[in-house]
């Protein structure tokens, strides 16, 4: 090979090196931007339910209008259920009805004679007020009718009960088919009504969440901690859990020997018979879900505790909302006519502690909160007083905005 020939050999090579030093280097600069795009897009989640409870963040509104399509609190019962109770139960008292959210069957809370008034009794129903079973036995009592929930999809219903001091089984009624005659080889002795059967059932001291399928069977507590009382029951929009407030029975006792309301430590229940505490605190707000079953909201006085339902590294925030509530209160009585026209109301209506420490009237803890939509967050605050019956006074709303707090890309 002649000298020149070398030459040009050497060129070429070089600058197939250098062709695919370029091809390289692009294939790399692509390779960044894709990864640069891939974490940017990681920081930007596509619905708030990926975004972690600790990582919200809030902008606060006061003094808004309540929240749209929410509940009444009017007790209503079905007609034609009420109507069975009148015609054929003379001596049970039917004191509310609980449809399942297909529309297909009911839930009769009722109270006897011979049990207590503060505890009642479940039958199943369906939606057109033909009976179909006792759901719970006589050795338990249900209380609290508004802890008697379905769950959404209709195939579960949870609700609270205790030990029943009643021995005995006293059956519903059976249906009047009218009068058999009598076999004349038979005994003219009249036989009693056979009780209702029931499956063995644990029952505890102090308040535990039951659970059964939507044909009233399977009925077992879900939880066994004797000793605790449970209360302010929610399912998860996607039925696949529950969450509760529940506290001792000690200091159950205590407020309501100083006629508040009841205050409970958050917990998650699963389906599975799981646990998890969610805060050390006690709260009297019910706790509520978001709508995508992604996390649980209850307050503690003013502030807002948030809570991941996931159970793979769960994580908590905390909203004060203090000195925001405080500033609003004061803005909220300035307006109001009615403090100045009715002196009355700061004396007779208000905490005391209030006039002593000269808080603005309207400022009151959250007392309920309303979750219509996963970046809406509403908040009810509202003076509670228990006496014989439960009074609200000085009701305001007030809205939290969700959104993912900003991240800091990396350079």
């Amino acid at each position: 090979m002649t000298r020149t020939q070398r030459v040009g050999s050497y060129r070429l090579l070089s600058l197939r090196a250098v062709v695919l030093t370029l091809i390289n280097l692009t294939l790399v600069l692509l390779t960044l931007s894709c990864r640069s795009d891939s974490d940017s897009q990681s920081l930007r989640p596509r619905q708030l339910r990926d975004v972690p409870a600790s990582r919200l963040a809030f902008n606060f509104q006061a003094d808004v209008a309540s929240p749209p399509g929410l509940s009444s609190e009017e007790v209503k019962r079905i007609p034609a259920i009420q109507q069975d109770f009148d015609s054929r139960r003379s001596n049970d008292a039917l004191l509310r009805t609980v449809p399942s959210p297909d529309g297909q069957r009911a839930l009769a809370l009722y109270g006897t004679a011979d049990e207590p008034t503060t505890t009642f009794r479940i039958d199943l129903y369906s939606s057109d007020g033909n009976f179909i079973r006792n759901v719970t036995p006589p050795t338990l009592a249900v209380v609290f009718q508004d802890s008697v929930v379905w769950s959404a999809d209709s195939n579960f219903i949870a609700f609270v009960g205790r030990r029943s001091n009643q021995a005995q089984p006293s059956p519903t009624p059976a249906l009047d088919f009218g009068q058999q005659p009598v076999v004349p080889s038979e005994s003219p002795t009249p036989t009693p009504t056979p009780a209702p059967a029931f499956a063995p059932l644990s029952v505890f001291s102090t308040e535990q969440l039951y659970l059964c399928n939507r044909d009233g069977y399977d009925l077992h507590p879900m939880t066994t901690r004797d000793g605790l009382i449970y209360f302010a029951l929610s399912w998860a929009p996607d039925s696949h859990a529950l969450v509760a407030l529940a506290c001792k029975e000690s200091e159950w006792d205590a407020r309501e020997k100083q006629f508040l309301t009841p205050a409970g430590r958050p917990r998650l229940i699963l389906l599975t018979g799981e646990e998890r505490l969610l805060d050390d605190q006690l709260s009297q707000t019910p706790p509520v879900w978001s709508p995508d079953s992604s996390k649980i909201a209850t307050a503690f006085e003013v502030d807002i505790g948030i809570y991941d339902a996931a159970s793979k590294a769960p994580t908590q925030a905390r909203i004060a909302l203090h000195e925001q509530m405080l500033t609003a209160s004061a803005l909220f009585d300035e307006k109001s006519t009615s403090k100045k026209s009715s002196p009355e109301v700061n004396k007779n209506s208000a905490p005391a502690n209030l006039a002593t420490v000269g808080l603005p009237v309207s400022f009151n803890p959250v007392v309920r909160l309303e979750w219509p939509v996963p970046e809406k967050l509403y908040a009810e605050t509202a003076y509670v007083s228990l006496r014989s019956e439960l009074i609200k006074t000085f009701s305001r709303w007030h809205l939290l905005t969700l959104s993912p707090q900003a991240a800091v890309l990396k350079r």
